[in-house]
């Protein structure tokens, strides 16, 4: 498996934490969401509203529980790009251990037309510069 180039830290909250005492499941999604917007914000640039791109698909696999003051820290690449579509690939770590594993797509959007459009150019050139696809 491919390195992963980008990586941000999470800093779990008590709020998190479900009745079982550990991260909840739906919240890795929102750790997931943050990595895949910081990253897209620093290989893509810019304000992170005005990205124009959209999720169409997130796929999680748990593979351990989360507890409430580890620390987490979330791995991100892309492996390849579609005309529209960014496959992005993460790993979440808890204390260095692998807690889930995620492939989410993300499709570039035209919101005024309200259809997908070609990923920018710029962006392409972005993802691959930083993925070292050169």
């Amino acid at each position: 498996m491919p390195e992963f180039g980008h990586e941000i830290e999470i800093d779990v909250r008590f709020r998190d934490i479900d009745a079982m005492g550990h991260v909840n499941n739906a919240v890795f999604a929102t750790y997931i969401e943050q990595a895949r917007i910081e990253y897209l914000g620093d290989v893509v640039g810019g304000d992170p509203l005005a990205v124009g791109a959209v999720l169409a698909d997130l796929h999680i696999d748990y593979e351990r529980p989360i507890e409430y003051g580890e620390s987490v820290v979330v791995h991100t690449r892309v492996d390849e790009l579609g005309t529209a579509s960014i496959p992005v690939v993460h790993e979440v770590r808890a204390e260095g251990d692998r807690a889930a594993t995620a492939e989410a797509l993300m499709v570039a959007y035209d919101s005024e037309a309200g259809e997908s459009r070609p990923i920018p150019e710029a962006w392409r050139e972005g993802i691959r510069a930083h993925e070292g696809w050169g």
